[in-house]
């Protein structure tokens, strides 16, 4: 044998233990893709219902929200009629309401002042005016 052989066989017994010291982390490295595989299968079997679930939610959420916009245009347009009611009540009673209570208010100034210049006829001193409305 001779001196190239051995360093053949040296060169060659080196390489052998690269292979077998490279060999045990690239095990390592499919067992860990596996295991990152079986996990990504699992999460993907789980969110499955998960996704159907959260599909129909979002449908009853939408129709839901078909009433609730129902409801709230005949809301506005019940505020909108009460509006226009308000508006013919005071463009109508309002007037002679208000011609009403100054004609009440004036009356009763009237008798009022009657009262007293009646009672300072008679010699009597006006009565006290209750505490309250004026």
């Amino acid at each position: 044998m001779s001196a190239g052989h051995i360093a053949a066989l040296i060169a060659a017994g080196a390489f052998v233990l690269l292979v077998v010291l490279l060999a045990v982390p690239l095990l390592k490295l499919g067992r860990a893709l596996d295991e990152a595989t079986i996990a990504i299968r699992k999460a993907h079997e789980n969110t499955d219902p998960i996704l159907h679930g959260a599909n129909d939610t979002l449908t009853h959420v939408n129709t839901q929200l078909q009433r609730v916009d129902g409801v709230t245009a005949n809301l506005q347009q019940a505020s909108s009629n009460v509006s226009a009611l308000t508006s013919v009540f005071t463009a109508t009673l309002g007037g002679p309401l208000v011609k009403t209570a100054a004609l009440a208010y004036g009356v009763r100034k009237a008798v009022k002042a009657r009262r007293q210049a009646k009672e300072e006829r008679a010699g009597r001193r006006p009565r006290a005016r209750k505490r309250g409305r004026r």
